[in-house]
């Protein structure tokens, strides 16, 4: 039987983007020229067209699709032209380096490099040690790196170039560049493993100086708060959720709670944005299946707003019922008892709220209490 090899159609990926105003791909109103290269066999050919198109003075959009693989002799990484072969990679292929060359001196602001590719089993590794790709520090980058393992069709359009496309045309703004890239990883159901570019890790850290430079470790991540100026250059959460969605669960905790401490650290406890963070954080966690912390996070959630609001605001009962769904799927009885005083005491504290609700939560208390659960 034939084996399955890993597959990208850049041709379609470039077909699908010609049809998309350039205006609206560069989100500028400034005229400009296109320049495609499908199915190109010439690195230099390549590199003179980057070149080209990195001198202009205006903003540039570098779209890349195709294959990432090693030269054998030197173990660099380069992207696959059309004749690249495992034996001609270093005179066929385009070393990923003369990317970040050619893009390192234009100003900042006016790059972005969008990928949609994947990596063979020699590339992959080499990937894996990066944490990352390396890229231009002049470029805001983009994109996904699917593992070796992928199969795709070979003809339609890639999940998250679709995606992406299909972000810009939701309207009526257009999205600023990590917005669409966050939305289009969350919808685009990719593969286990792929990478994800930027990663949490790089959203968190500062901008490196070096290309290339090692990133943080998720450790640090936590660490590190975020800053006023992280919050005039970006909204998060749409990342966030992104890694989320894509399984990266305890990036996006990470990255959560060091934003909810920079909140609570300019806004103080139980200030609005506070409290937006930790019912994030409890979301999280339900995305992650940790539904103990999920269900203690929703019920603080829940006593503090009942610290300045009604009983009855939409808000209050929403935590309340973000708690209970959460402890309903608790399996473990020692967990489930651990976490019912407070969160029947918060739904006892409720009058408007279904009564329907706490006779559930006692019912399953007393449950619990009985043979199957731990005893009272």
């Amino acid at each position: 039987m034939r084996r399955r090899a890993v597959q990208v159609a850049p041709s379609a990926n470039l077909a699908a983007l010609g049809v998309v105003p350039v205006s609206l791909l560069l989100n500028s109103g400034v005229s400009c020229d296109t320049t495609y290269l499908d199915g190109a066999r010439d690195p230099n050919l390549v590199v003179t067209r980057l070149r080209t198109a990195a001198a202009t003075r205006g903003p540039l959009l570098v779209y890349l699709s195709g294959r990432l693989t090693v030269d054998r002799r030197g173990g660099r990484l380069h992207l696959a032209l059309a004749g690249t072969t495992a034996g001609s990679v270093r005179y066929t292929a385009l070393p990923w380096e003369w990317l970040g060359r050619e893009l390192r001196g234009r100003p900042a602001g006016l790059t972005t490099v969008v990928l949609d590719l994947v990596a063979d089993k020699a590339a992959w590794p080499l990937l894996q040690e990066y944490g990352s790709l390396p890229a231009s520090p002049s470029a805001e980058v983009y994109g996904v790196v699917s593992p070796p393992d992928f199969a795709g069709s070979g003809t339609a359009v890639s999940r998250y170039t679709r995606c992406w496309i299909a972000q810009l045309a939701a309207g009526p703004g257009r999205p600023a560049n990590l917005q669409v890239h966050a939305l289009a990883v969350g919808a685009a159901a990719l593969p286990p493993g792929t990478l994800v570019v930027p990663t949490a890790r790089e959203l968190a850290a500062p901008a490196s100086p070096v290309s290339g430079a090692p990133v943080m470790g998720r450790q640090e991540v936590a660490a590190r708060q975020p800053t006023a100026a992280d919050e005039v250059a970006r909204d998060p959460r749409p990342q966030i959720h992104a890694l989320a969605l894509a399984g990266r669960h305890a990036e996006a905790a990470g990255l959560a709670e060091a934003w909810e401490q920079y909140v609570l650290q300019r806004s103080g406890y139980g200030s609005p944005g506070a409290i937006s963070w930790l019912e994030i954080r409890a979301d999280l966690a339900r995305m992650a299946g940790s539904f103990e912390l999920a269900t203690r996070l929703w019920t603080k959630a829940g006593r503090i707003r009942l610290g300045s609001q009604s009983p009855d605001a939409p808000e209050v009962h929403a935590a309340a019922d973000g708690a209970l769904h959460c402890w309903t799927r608790l399996r473990e009885p020692a967990a489930a008892l651990d976490t019912a005083a407070e969160l029947i005491r918060l739904l006892r504290d409720l009058p408007s709220l279904d009564p329907r609700n706490v006779k559930l939560a006692e019912q399953r208390l007393e449950f619990l209490h009985g043979p199957s659960g731990r005893p009272g």
